[in-house]
């Protein structure tokens, strides 16, 4: 299978002010998806500009017509399934059904304080995305849903007329913890990865590959033990935080060996972070530009 590549803009640029360029780029660029970021803020980009993901890509769908769209990744820090399922539900009317929602579990940095609340545990996180995801669901296929559970409830909330993409807009779960890959391998269309986190200091690159080809085994396993065949999951690694880093965007060659090695591993779509002078995904634009359009030929 061909290996699709796409990316993810940060929501940081006023619309006016180049955020709208990169967008309209992206499809040009001939791009699978565009994605954003889900969050209030994030990490060294907090005491800067920080738009939000829904409107940022429903004003995106209005100037793109074949690109899709989504988030990297939505959470329950800060979202509730009944209101989520709505703005979703309105922009795949908008897009013309081009969105795909990624969803996770979610962590303990500005997101999990921001409401005025301690960081939920890695377990707490772990039962609310347990909930979460199989409401939405529901949400996002149902008419009128009412539901009471423990952290989430729903009296009669409609959602008519539901999403454009039937039966709903496609879950790109991400997960490597038993309980997420369980609902990646019920309730998702595609799988969403990392890597590792504790290789990103110290790892090396291959450290990096065999820690991955151990999560795809996991996931075969998660979708076995529910009646699912793991090739029916788009697999997706969101690069940048594996001991490779940026070095995969200094040139075509690196990027096609980096992309080929993670084929290999049978994932189906790579997202590149779209350059941010001075961060952490700082890259020569006219380098990444050439990857967007020659790289696919290469690794078809």
């Amino acid at each position: 299978m061909s290996l699709r590549l796409s990316t993810v803009i940060l929501p940081y640029r006023r619309w006016s002010e180049g955020g709208r360029a990169a967008w309209t780029r992206a499809e040009e660029l001939g791009f699978h998806t565009a994605y954003t970021y889900d969050h209030l803020s994030w990490r060294s980009f907090r005491d800067g500009p920080w738009f939000g993901a829904i409107p940022t890509l429903t004003a995106a769908a209005s100037v793109t017509d074949r690109v899709r769209l989504g988030t990297l990744v939505t959470s329950p820090n800060f979202r509730h399934p009944v209101t989520l399922a709505k703005e979703l539900i309105s922009l795949d009317d908008i897009s013309g059904g081009r969105v795909t929602l990624g969803i996770g579990a979610g962590g303990t940095g500005f997101d999990a304080t921001v409401l005025g609340r301690e960081p939920w545990t890695a377990r707490e996180r772990a039962d609310r995305f347990a909930e979460f995801v199989p409401l939405l669901d529901r949400l996002l296929s149902e008419d009128s849903v009412t539901y009471e559970g423990e952290f989430y409830s729903a009296h009669e909330a409609r959602n008519i007329p539901g999403c454009v993409q039937r039966p709903r807009l496609p879950f790109a779960v991400a997960a490597t913890g038993p309980r997420g890959l369980k609902l990646t391998a019920r309730y998702g269309q595609a799988w969403v990865t990392t890597g590792d986190p504790k290789l990103y200091e110290n790892g090396t690159p291959e450290q990096s590959v065999e820690a991955l080809r151990g999560q795809t085994v996991k996931l075969g396993e998660a979708c076995a033990a529910v009646g699912r065949d793991a090739s029916e999951l788009d697999k997706v690694l969101l690069t940048g935080f594996t001991p490779d880093r940026a070095r995969p965007l200094e040139s075509l060659d690196a990027f096609v060996d980096f992309a080929g090695r993670h084929q290999e591993l049978g994932f189906t779509e790579l997202v590149i972070h779209w350059p941010i002078p001075d961060s952490d995904f700082a890259a020569d634009e006219k380098v990444f530009e050439q990857i967007a359009m020659e790289a696919p030929a290469q690794l078809a």
